[in-house]
């Protein structure tokens, strides 16, 4: 593997070694999806998408997020009718843009990198779900809807029990409509101390 022949070459290597990886070049292409088909992800690749969720970095190897698929629409639309009264829309806007599969990312409460572990895990899915050819978009308020009594019934059940904080919403499905452009990236994010 590429990665593993740079880590040992350190010094020695060419610029010619250092080429851009499917990796980074999944980074810069990804973007936001806010229209989707009603078509359901397959579940092999839905499968992939959560395993890549589940190998995300995290705080001292705690691994403290959990992932929640929801694929049944009525629940995904009780979920949906959730986010959309939390985020003050009028009825009838889905803040999920009619993605059919929803991945709501939770973690530990007594993890002290437990936001910073599932926001980790919301960037694996994403990326994840751009290299199988599926959109996403990060949709918020995951922590006031699972601290809502709706919220925490729906935990319970599943069996989940102890104190976990929503970090997101991973909507996914196949994008309807053209691509999104990559727009550039703004000046001045980068400093060096060399």
């Amino acid at each position: 593997m590429l990665i593993h022949h740079l880590m040992n070459c350190a010094s020695t290597c060419n610029k010619e070694d250092f080429k851009m990886s499917v990796v980074l070049d999944e980074m810069k292409t990804r973007r936001s999806i806010r229209k989707f088909k009603p078509d359901m992800v397959p579940a092999d690749v839905l499968d992939q998408i959560i395993e890549a969720g589940t190998f995300a970095a995290n705080g001292r190897g705690l691994q403290s997020p959990i992932i929640i698929a929801v694929t049944n629409k009525e629940m995904r639309d009780k979920i949906m009718e959730m986010n959309r009264k939390i985020g003050g829309w009028e009825e009838g806007f889905d803040p999920f843009y009619g993605a059919p599969v929803i991945l709501i990312v939770l973690a530990d409460a007594s993890c002290p990198t437990a936001v910073y572990d599932g926001s980790l895990t919301m960037g694996n899915l994403m990326l994840a779900a751009h290299d199988l050819g599926i959109g996403s978009c990060w949709i918020h308020r995951a922590k006031e809807g699972f601290e809502s009594e709706e919220g925490k019934q729906i935990l319970e059940g599943l069996g989940i029990t102890g104190d976990y904080i929503g970090v997101g919403h991973c909507a996914l499905g196949f994008t309807d409509g053209a691509y999104p452009d990559v727009i550039p990236r703004k000046d001045n994010r980068v400093y060096y101390i060399r």
